[in-house]
């Protein structure tokens, strides 16, 4: 059975090969970024351009399930789609970036790093910094109760603390109004 880290060396190569701009986001970059979390899906925000849908579509084919008219809609109502590894049943989330600056500045920002230590292969991650603004997002977009986004937010703050761009951080949070969460994840971490 496959595990996670080789069906997201598949997924960055497939995306690499076509040219796709993406970045890993999700509990995979807090790991990174932070403590480790066992997770049931691989999260990336992925630029995914009409042209694109086609070639990305077959290539995936081949290993995962995808829908294909899921895939269309996805890039055309900058929504979100998966895809299913056949062979460890381990779910993709891919999100077509809407149009906010937000989004953006994840694909800008983002950084390489080592698929995993054994590894030669890199995966471009979302910065400590976006990863959680997006945690805080995703937490108050839930309703501040899913447990699993505010350990992330707290294990990413608590590893990276001393290198992260507090400017940039304060900045965003304030803009995507999450400053309140923030500033408590900064006192349940200290």
């Amino acid at each position: 059975m496959d595990n996670p880290v080789s069906v997201l060396s598949e997924v960055v190569r497939i995306l690499e090969e076509h040219g796709v701009i993406y970045v890993l986001v999700g509990s995979m970059a807090s790991s990174m970024h932070g403590m480790y979390r066992a997770t049931a899906d691989i999260d990336f925000l992925a630029d995914i351009k009409q042209e694109q849908v086609v070639p990305l579509l077959n290539a995936l084919q081949d290993r995962f399930y995808v829908d294909e008219q899921a895939l269309r809609q996805a890039v055309t109502q900058h929504r979100s789609f998966n895809a299913i590894h056949f062979d460890s049943v381990f779910k993709i989330d891919i999100f077509i970036p809407k149009s906010d600056d937000f989004s953006r500045k994840q694909l800008e920002r983002r950084e390489l790093r080592k698929i995993a230590p054994n590894l030669d292969q890199e995966v471009y991650v979302a910065t400590a910094e976006d990863t959680i603004l997006a945690k805080l997002r995703w937490y108050r977009a839930g309703g501040e109760v899913a447990t699993n986004q505010w350990t992330d937010v707290l294990g990413v703050l608590g590893a990276s603390s001393k290198n992260l761009d507090w400017e940039y951080l304060q900045k965003w949070a304030d803009k995507l109004a999450v400053r309140d969460l923030l500033e408590k994840a900064l006192t349940d971490v200290s």
